[in-house]
């Protein structure tokens, strides 16, 4: 504080103490003189003085000038350059290539000159050594890329977290689950690097699994790793998991961490329950029918002497229960159909894909373009079991070849209703019925051990049915297999990665310990934070201006999350003025059907809890964000920082502490300025390369760092 305020106020206070210096030699010059005179020489000397009050007054005048002209000139050209200098050659440190901007006397600004070129020959060395460290950098991303695109291509989710429940990787699959078990991304709980997996899955679960793995650990087994297996819903039984727990352990067998593999099994739990709602149905009304049966049979045995008119009754009972009893085995096999048993074999396949498989397989095939896959309808998909359908087809064909020397077969693949018909057609005699079931009930030898795999099994495994038809007109003969369509595969998006490196694991976070406890202590370096911007209609909350959109970055263990972003546009329920288009270029247009703020505010929310938040000029996005927690009913109770006042705090003898002055000191490229997402993007990195400054000035946590900034004069502005 005495420090700031020297600084603030040392040219009054040099000159003041320079002036009392002054008057004390001359004072103490004139009490020499006069010490040892007798009276009359003291009243004589005290006349010469008020004679010339008036010239020594003026002298006085004159000598105070001239020092402050020279305290000014000294502070203006030496003291003041002097400590701009200094910030500016801390920030030569963070950013290699800005250079000092010499000023004030010659001397300075040849120091300043030589600090240059000082600053050049490091960045020289910078630059090799940056070099290196980005071939480096090159070859570990294309490792990192490669474990992206195949934890991406994982039919599991893959969560894996610290001991308390961080997470250090996830890959698509996990986020994609728990963003449909929750009714889409929006509305989802945010899925990212240093987040909570409590807030994704029941804690009492995990602990519990948790605990059978560290005793397992502790007591292992020969044979078997330590292992636990739990099934949980999400979203209120929307979605059933079966989710796996294995140890993540260091060099001394101690477990600091834990993977979860996540296999969504809501449909098979579902076709589990269809079948045994179905065997409980079979065996309460079939035994029902199967008794009435009975009993009908039984008497007319016993009581041989029933009339006529008796006896067909119970003739009309046996044949009512006997067609009962058909029909309810006929919807048994249609529902066994339809949750296509052995379903765990199949696989969803392109019609295009299995033509082209079959092609490959059949060497006296050719496609047949009146039944191409899909047709004018869009790409046809099955679920299938591509090698025992191949297979299958690949025997038939021997046969029709070897034993009824057919020369070319047709394959073709078209979509009827709800159905793909998969054909095989050729010219000839047509096949006797004898034929035919002998063929489709002959087994395969599919592999080893499946001696009962036959065609009427494995079309009967697809859901499917088999029809043979003969044109007479054309000799032809066709082989139909009738299959279920599948719904198209949802696409996995792995082809092209987003600019930057794949934020999607960092295990440096095992060294973590939890945000909750003690936060303001906390380095800062080992915070997580939510770096913020909005835009709005105008630079007045409190007189009915609005939010338009707000953006926002994650910031977690030292580096910028590219990938885990909040970037929404607003509908204010106002038009834009001209003047405020002008800055942000959002226009009216932009935000028609956009979400309001009591949507859009809870979703930001989510996004930034268990963080702190950062902005620059925060206080004038707090203030709209603090005017809407009322309506919208979330508070942002978390710490906040401001890029604007801690620039004060590590470069205080700067005039410019906006933005643009900011990226500028820092080397920062400014993308997408005056855009909500845009501007948080370079006010987390401007807020990264302020970190190593602040500790230099001895501020390394939280508490620290909102205390300086609150001794900052921009503090102390109200919105």
């Amino acid at each position: 504080m005495i420090r700031r305020i020297f600084f603030k106020y040392r040219f009054w206070l040099l000159l003041a103490l320079m002036f009392a210096s002054q008057l004390a030699i001359v004072g103490g010059f004139f009490f020499v003189i006069v010490a040892d005179r007798d009276a009359a020489q003291r009243e004589l000397f005290e006349q010469l003085l008020l004679q010339r009050a008036v010239p020594m007054l003026l002298l006085a005048l004159l000598l105070v000038s001239a020092q402050a002209w020279a305290l000014k000139a000294l502070i203006g050209r030496y003291l003041a350059p002097m400590a701009r200098m200094a910030e500016e050659a801390v920030l030569l440190m963070s950013n290699p290539g800005y250079r000092i901007a010499p000023t004030g006397a010659r001397e300075v600004r040849e120091l300043g000159a030589k600090l240059n070129t000082l600053a050049t020959s490091h960045q020289r060395l910078h630059d090799d050594v940056q070099a290196k460290i980005e071939a480096a950098n090159a070859a570990l991303a294309e490792e990192r890329n490669r474990l992206a695109a195949l934890m991406s291509e994982l039919a599991q989710g893959v969560l894996v977290c610290n001991l308390e429940g961080r997470i250090l990787l996830c890959n698509s699959r996990a986020r994609k689950l728990f963003e449909v078990a929750q009714g889409g991304a929006a509305r989802a709980a945010p899925v990212g690097l240093g987040r909570s997996v409590f807030g994704l899955l029941e804690r009492g679960l995990i602990v519990h699994a948790l605990e059978q793995v560290q005793y397992q650990l502790q007591h292992p087994e020969e044979g078997t790793g330590p292992l636990s297996v739990f099934v949980t819903s999400l979203n209120e039984g929307r979605i059933i998991v079966r989710a796996h727990m294995a140890p993540v352990v260091d060099n001394e067998r101690t477990m600091n961490g834990f993977v979860l593999t996540l296999d969504d099994i809501t449909r098979k739990v579902e076709a589990e329950i269809r079948h045994e709602r179905l065997q409980q149905l079979l065996t309460h009304e079939t035994r029902d029918m199967l008794a009435n049966i009975r009993a009908s049979v039984e008497i007319m045995q016993d009581f041989p002497e029933l009339s006529e008119y008796k006896r067909q009754q119970f003739i009309g009972i046996i044949d009512h229960e006997s067609q009962r009893l058909t029909r309810q085995i006929e919807d048994a096999d249609r529902q066994r159909a339809g949750d296509h048993g052995g379903q765990w074999r199949l696989e969803e396949m392109r019609g295009d894909d299995l033509l082209a498989l079959l092609l490959r397989r059949l060497d006296n095939a050719v496609l047949d373009d009146d039944a191409r896959a899909g047709g004018d309808e869009g790409a046809l998909w099955l679920q299938v079991d591509s090698y025992a359908l191949a297979h299958t087809l690949t025997y038939l064909a021997h046969r029709l070849t070897h034993e009824k020397a057919v020369a070319q077969l047709r394959i073709g693949l078209r979509r009827v209703g709800r159905l793909a018909h998969l054909e095989l057609g050729w010219s000839g005699e047509p096949l006797s019925a004898d034929t035919l079931r002998s063929w489709e009930n002959e087994s395969l030898q599919l592999s080893v051990g499946q001696s009962d795999v036959t065609l009427s099994s494995v079309v009967a495994s697809h859901g499917g049915e088999v029809v043979y038809q003969f044109d007479p007109a054309g000799s032809m003969s066709y082989f139909r297999i009738l299959l279920p369509l599948a719904e198209r595969r949802a696409p996995v998006d792995i082809g092209v990665l987003p600019p930057g490196r794949p934020e999607f694991y960092d295990f440096d976070l095992f060294r973590q310990s939890g945000q909750d406890a003690a936060l303001e202590e906390r380095p800062l370096t080992a915070l997580h934070y939510t770096v913020f911007d909005t835009e709005t209609t105008g630079l007045h909350p409190a007189d009915g201006d609005e939010i338009i959109s707000i953006g926002a970055v994650r910031i977690v263990n030292g580096r910028m999350l590219e990938q885990e972003s909040f970037d929404q546009l607003v509908q204010p329920g106002q038009f834009l003025r001209p003047e405020s288009t002008a800055i942000h270029g959002i226009t009216d247009a932009m935000l028609k059907g956009r979400p309001r703020i009591a949507e859009v505010l809870p979703q930001f929310h989510r996004f930034a809890e268990d963080t702190v938040l950062v902005g620059h000029n925060a206080a004038f996005d707090m203030k709209f964000l603090q005017m809407k927690e009322a309506q919208t009913g979330v508070r942002f109770s978390q710490p906040v920082l401001d890029t604007l006042l801690l620039s004060q705090v590590v470069h205080p003898n700067q005039e410019q502490h906006t933005l643009e002055a900011l990226a500028r000191r820092f080397g920062v490229d400014i993308v997408g300025r005056h855009t909500a997402l845009g501007d948080a993007s370079v006010t987390a990195e401007v807020f990264l390369k302020m970190i190593p400054l602040l500790a230099e000035k001895g501020i390394v946590t939280l508490r620290q760092a909102l205390d300086a900034a609150q001794q900052t004069a921009y503090a102390r502005i109200r919105y």
